[in-house]
């Protein structure tokens, strides 16, 4: 597996983390708490936080709003891709997915499978693109945004990863709108 190439250098991208739940307050919310650490550690920077309740509307408002802000290159959410009721995350983002990113999903649940089994198949972590913003959507444990970051995104969020990564490739995610207003 490829790491850090030497010649390039380390670019931070904007990172906004919402936690969607019910209960949660910003004293007591371990996975973004766990997301936010890793995001400077890693030397991003944190471009916004915000808590809101498993409700579709909230969720989506939320996360569209930070796809139109320039400062934002990344969204990370966790909670709410479970199976109960109030879990809705899901529902709320992958309709603004303009690219669905399947293997996120799938190399997510392959780490998940080697640390807790069977049960990875209660998540319905999902990933995409909207408004040339990428956007993650996590389980609400803090285990699960440890193994999504440290598994994935720690390396797809460094441009000195080889042989490819996100950032890379961040200047030409709207490159169909470009081309889509130059044509009419």
């Amino acid at each position: 597996m490829a790491g850090p190439g030497d010649a390039r250098p380390f670019i931070p991208v904007g990172i906004a983390v919402l936690t969607v739940s019910d209960t949660r307050t910003l004293a007591d919310d371990k996975s973004g708490d766990t997301l936010v650490a890793r995001i400077a550690e890693a030397g991003h920077r944190l471009a916004a936080r915000a808590i809101v309740p498993d409700d579709k509307e909230r969720i989506r408002s939320q996360v569209e709003a930070w796809t139109r802000d320039k400062t934002i290159d990344v969204v990370i959410t966790t909670g709410g891709t479970g199976f109960t009721g109030r879990d809705v995350t899901p529902e709320a983002l992958e309709p603004l997915f303009e690219k669905r990113m399947d293997g996120f999903s799938e190399v997510f649940h392959r780490i998940s499978y080697d640390k807790i089994g069977t049960a990875t198949i209660q998540s319905r972590a999902t990933g995409g693109v909207a408004n040339a913003t990428f956007i993650f959507v996590l389980p609400g444990s803090p285990g699960a945004c440890k193994d999504a970051w440290d598994g994935i995104l720690k390396a797809q969020l460094d441009y000195r990863h080889m042989p490819c990564n996100f950032v890379e490739i961040m200047p030409r995610l709207d490159e169909h709108l470009k081309r889509g207003s130059a044509s009419n």
